[in-house]
């Protein structure tokens, strides 16, 4: 047990410059599943048959190919076209593409929640179709998406760990690189496996507050 302290000393500065970068593969691919998330669900329930057809056969391709492949493609494939990017580009990129198709459907399912009338109702006093959506609906979908979506950031923060396969430097790849330097395997993994936990751990607790709030509001 001495030695391990003795081994949290030594490499926590080590892993801490890990964590840096799997916070900003986890916040930029956030934003960028969330604007494409929203987008596409904005092209489901839009009532225009084609953008529909797009957007379903979008969410469909992305959510069969697993994360790592399409990581492989946009870091080493896109370089063939011309479209060279780091690895965290790629890794934020890739991440943001693939939960976009899960933020999609959480988002549709919360548009879909509330009801017809509503925007029938904005519509007809003479708002347009984006102005419902922004006023009207998605106000009230706020409370429908939210919890799921806590959800979803605690599942793309662990799944940042994939970005270490294009040699993102996040959590993972250091504990790889010092568990392989130091051959300390115990100690290292145990420390990377703290580092998730603290970081899931005050996620997870907001999701579950979510729950009980929105949860409480529903059944009244």
């Amino acid at each position: 047990m001495q030695n391990f302290f003795i081994d949290v000393g030594e490499f926590f500065p080590v892993l801490m410059q890990g964590v840096k970068f799997t916070l900003l593969v986890t916040i930029g691919s956030l934003v960028l599943s969330t604007v494409l998330g929203l987008v596409w669900a904005l092209m489901r329930v839009s009532g225009i048959v084609w953008l529909s057809a797009i957007a379903a056969t979008f969410i469909n391709i992305i959510r069969g190919i697993p994360i790592l492949v399409q990581l492989f493609y946009i870091y080493f494939v896109l370089p063939e076209f011309g479209i060279s990017l780091s690895a965290l580009q790629a890794g934020i990129i890739g991440l943001g593409i693939a939960y976009s198709a899960y933020q999609a459907e959480n988002f549709r399912a919360g548009i879909e929640a509330i009801d017809f009338g509503q925007t029938e109702a904005a519509l007809s006093i003479g708002m347009g179709w984006f102005m419902t959506m922004r006023r009207v609906i998605l106000p009230q979908a706020v409370r429908v998406i939210l919890p799921p979506y806590g959800n979803i950031i605690v599942m793309m923060l662990k799944d940042s760990s994939q970005a270490s396969a294009i040699t993102v430097a996040e959590l993972t790849l250091q504990g790889q690189i010092l568990a392989s330097s130091t051959f300390k395997n115990m100690s290292v993994y145990t420390l990377v496996a703290m580092f998730y936990l603290c970081l899931s751990l005050p996620l997870m607790l907001f999701v579950s507050h979510l729950e009980k709030r929105f949860g409480k509001k529903k059944g009244h």
